[in-house]
């Protein structure tokens, strides 16, 4: 069966900090290409960062370029989204997915998915 399990989300000031991480179980970690998504209230879901399976190539939207780093470790099964300079338009629920056809910003391309953990930006 397999599990993405996000943590690291919280309660944050503007300007804060925070990384977000992405335990994955079940499937074959490296095989995959992952991607961070969010959801505020009463939007659709967005596009945040990807990360290819090698961890070579990563995407960003161009809300979080220059903000926001995904990263990934394959020995752990674990994928990051490390956070910086976080504005209250930030504040969502945090997902992160995985694909086995490569990396892409298209939610439905991507098989799994985790429950996702709450990000409060308070201005």
């Amino acid at each position: 069966q397999v599990q993405l399990v996000e943590s690291g989300g919280g309660l944050v000031q503007a300007g804060d900090s925070l990384r977000l991480s992405c335990a994955a179980s079940g499937l074959s970690f490296r095989s995959y290409a992952m991607g961070w998504f969010r959801q505020a209230p009463g939007k659709e879901r967005e596009f945040v960062a990807g990360i290819s399976w090698s961890g070579g190539s990563t995407y960003y939207a161009d809300s979080v370029k220059g903000r926001f780093t995904i990263s990934r470790d394959n020995a752990k099964n674990t994928v990051y989204l490390q956070m910086n300079s976080l504005k209250p338009v930030d504040t969502a629920v945090y997902s992160c997915a995985a694909r086995g056809d490569g990396l892409g910003v298209a939610a439905i391309k991507y098989h799994y998915w985790g429950q996702g953990t709450q990000v409060t930006v308070s201005s």
